[in-house]
């Protein structure tokens, strides 16, 4: 045996009896090799044996960290801690245990390799177990315990009740919003929480924080009243408003539509933002449900009792054209305030099929106010109203029989629409057009055409006037009609010109006034709009009498 393997070997004397391992039977002279240091290894390896089959508890040192968890002093050899066997509780701080003496228990014992894997864990469950019962025993909701925080996760709190870990929801931290429990609770904080429900067999326990709180909306009554003015936070959007948290537990809603007097805001974001304090006033609590109805607009004066000052019936005012719908064209009167003309209202002469015919956007007009709405806060204007009503002129000037012309101003299936000498459009039916029957209109009539006419029908209630070109050529000289012909050569006209010529027929009258009445009869319909004015949602409701 090599001196080597002799510790203190100057203290051997002869005679002496050691323990030996037989490392080798023969070497290459013949000799037994032998080994001090493995028969010393052998008898502590028995030893370590004995104490995992005995599973009996010793104690070691632990000596550095290495990757997964500790290595300890084992009986004088080096064995392995996981991380995970050294508290029931997640280690946070593993240099913390350096130099420490831990009692064990040896768990694993690998003879191939020779290693062992010792665990402080199994210990202090052990002792937990006895705790454990002790505490479900006991458990039953409403109780209130004292904790430690042992993890944190995205949903939750895990707090270790001593040897039993229970639930926090999240939902239960707090009775505000809560985005994640860290806001509420950090780890190793002692903490008291109460038993909201709890599952012996599965080891189950369901605990809450802010039950152990009163809610703050039982004594809402006493702190807001209506029209209580109250500081908040944004703490989330929709499109219809704002919920704003004006103390933990306690969330009001602003509604869109409480933003501003004037302006038309389509999404909450265009006034308030996310986190940011505003100002607010109550302005309904329905403590039965816990809603809160909060308002912005109301911190500064109702602007419409100034309107309502400003901008009075029949006063006449400059706007600038903003929006243009198919039933009218937005004004503005000033910022944030705008009215409506109706298409009907735009002129007194004009068949206006749309209001883009009559005026674009930024355009300015003269309006008249005709209508206001406080409660709906709608001011109705009207144009046309600027001038008088010309058809107590045109009664007289139009009158059946009379004769003028007038310029085609648009072709339409069953007739052509003129512009008269005043500025007012008449109705010229296809069959009044020619002496021959016209098939298609617009091969020998162009928008343009000046045309000689006669006044067959006027109709001052209805704004209608209809006129024949047949009736003003009837009794005129050959030559004339021979003229308008050529200017419009329709076939057969010479022939037609000699028989007997049928007036306009009322079917073609009527198809006429229902294209063009019916853009313009608002008495028929009721128009229904929400912010049409910066192009929001508009609903047309048309209402259609029997007549």
């Amino acid at each position: 045996m090599p001196r080597a393997e002799l510790l203190n070997s100057e203290s051997y004397e002869i005679g002496h009896e050691i323990d030996v391992y037989v490392e080798k039977i023969e070497d290459a002279s013949g000799k037994l090799v032998l080994s001090r240091r493995r028969a010393d290894f052998m008898r502590i390896w028995e030893d370590i044996l004995k104490l995992h089959d005995n599973q009996e508890i010793t104690q070691v040192k632990i000596l550095r960290r290495i990757k997964g968890g500790m290595v300890v002093d084992l009986l004088g050899i080096e064995a392995f801690l996981p991380g995970s066997q050294i508290d029931v509780r997640p280690v946070r701080d593993f240099d913390g245990w350096i130099n420490k003496t831990i009692d064990i228990k040896v768990v694993k014992v690998n003879h191939p390799s020779e290693n062992v894997v010792v665990s402080h864990k199994v210990l202090l469950e052990e002792q937990l177990m006895e705790q454990r019962g002790a505490i479900m025993s006991k458990l039953e909701k409403g109780l209130v315990l004292e904790g430690t925080v042992k993890a944190i996760s995205d949903f939750g709190v895990f707090v270790d009740l001593g040897g039993v870990d229970g639930l926090v929801h999240i939902t239960d931290l707090s009775w505000g919003r809560v985005t994640h429990p860290s806001e509420v609770v950090k780890l190793d904080q002692v903490c008291k929480v109460v038993v909201l429900d709890f599952d012996n067999d599965k080891k189950r326990i369901s605990l809450g924080m802010k039950q152990l709180t009163p809610h703050p909306w039982d004594n809402i009554g006493e702190k807001y009243e209506h029209n209580t003015k109250v500081n908040g936070k944004v703490v989330s959007l929709t499109d219809y408003g704002a919920f704003i948290e004006i103390e933990k537990g306690i969330e009001g809603l602003i509604h869109i539509s409480e933003m501003s007097w004037t302006q038309h805001v389509k999404h909450p974001s265009q006034v308030v933002s996310m986190g940011q304090v505003v100002e607010a006033v109550v302005l309904n609590i329905d403590k039965e449900n816990k809603k809160l109805a909060l308002g912005m607009k109301q911190l500064d004066p109702d602007p419409w009792e100034d309107l309502m000052k400003k901008y009075p019936l029949d006063s006449k005012h400059k706007g600038v054209v903003r929006n243009l719908t198919n039933f009218g064209v937005f004004v503005e009167l000033e910022p944030g305030v705008d009215g409506l003309v109706h298409i009907s209202d735009l002129s007194w002469t004009k068949k206006i099929r749309h209001p883009g015919e009559f005026v674009k956007k930024g355009d300015v007009l003269d309006v008249i106010v005709i209508a206001i709405d406080a409660e709906q806060r709608r001011i109705a204007l009207g144009h046309k109203q600027i001038n008088t009503n010309p058809w107590d002129v045109f009664e007289e000037t139009y009158k059946v029989d009379s004769v003028t012309e007038a310029k085609i101003e648009r072709i339409i299936e069953k007739g052509v629409i003129v512009e008269l000498p005043d500025g007012v459009d008449g109705f010229v039916p296809v069959s009044q057009l020619s002496f021959a029957p016209v098939k298609a209109i617009s091969d020998f009539f162009k928008i343009g055409d000046v045309l000689p006419l006669k006044v067959v029908e006027f109709d001052k209630e209805s704004k209608k006037i209809v006129l024949s070109v047949v009736e003003n050529l009837r009794h005129k000289d050959a030559s004339v009609i021979e003229a308008y012909n050529l200017s419009h050569p329709v076939p057969n006209a010479d022939k037609y010109a000699q028989e007997p010529i049928q007036s306009a027929s009322a079917e073609e009258i009527a198809d006429f006034m229902a294209e063009t009445a019916a853009l313009q009869d608002k008495k028929d319909i009721k128009i229904l709009v929400e912010e049409a004015a910066t192009g929001s949602k508009v609903e047309v409701k048309e209402e259609k009498t029997e007549e």
